[in-house]
């Protein structure tokens, strides 16, 4: 059964606009969902993917991106559950806090899986197709093997070598831009917004606000989504 456990322990609700979500009833039999790539300027920039599965976002944080390149394996690693409505988000987590960065809608869309998505989950193999703005056709999620004495959940995404398929071209570089604002991810960490209001902040941390801003130039290896 699907949990928002691991999203809720990282974050205080009473100091934060993030959703605090709930796993959303899915139809009996459904596969497939939305999807959203949600770029992410936190200490080092990735792009989050996210694929509704029984009433949650699965969510993998991919450090160089998604490529249309058959030929590149991206490196992707796979992160705790998100709630439907963290799709839509698009803004900045203060620097210092759980995530700290901009964030765009990059792409979304829907994603439909080729075999039932739990039982490929399971096996460490997701097939699927994506409909979205930037990216379509079909694509693989392939578990690697653990290394020793670690506990991170690592994975590598690749595009199928299909009609939507693009050898040799950067999609990241061609379209860096919001599909849902258009503006970019320097962008809104500038704080411009597309309708000219002031841009959404969340705070997802649970350290004191003083705490949070002493620390908030100390560099992690990685932040996770």
């Amino acid at each position: 059964m699907a949990s928002l456990e691991q999203y809720h322990a990282k974050r205080d609700f009473k100091k934060t606009a993030e959703p605090a979500g709930k796993v959303v009833r899915s139809r009996k039999g459904e596969a497939g969902g939305i999807f959203v790539i949600q770029k992410h300027a936190a200490t080092r920039l990735h792009y989050d993917l996210r694929l509704e599965h029984n009433g949650v976002l699965w969510s993998w944080a991919i450090t160089r991106g998604p490529s249309l390149d058959p030929h590149e394996k991206r490196f992707a690693v796979h992160v705790e559950d998100h709630p439907i409505d963290y799709a839509s988000f698009e803004g900045t987590i203060p620097k210092g806090e759980y995530g700290g960065g901009s964030v765009i809608v990059w792409d979304d869309g829907r994603w439909q899986p080729e075999t039932d998505p739990a039982q490929a989950m399971k096996k460490g193999h997701i097939s699927f197709e994506l409909h979205g703005h930037k990216l379509n056709g079909l694509w693989h999620l392939v578990r690697l093997k653990p290394r020793p004495g670690k506990t991170r959940d690592n994975w590598l995404l690749i595009k199928s070598d299909d009609s939507a398929a693009r050898p040799g071209e950067d999609i990241l570089l061609e379209a860096p831009e919001s599909v849902k604002s258009g503006m970019t991810i320097e962008e809104v960490g500038e704080g411009k917004t597309a309708d000219g209001k002031k841009p959404r902040v969340w705070h997802s941390n649970k350290r004191l606000a003083s705490k949070a801003k002493a620390k908030a130039a100390r560099q992690l290896e990685f932040i996770e989504p």
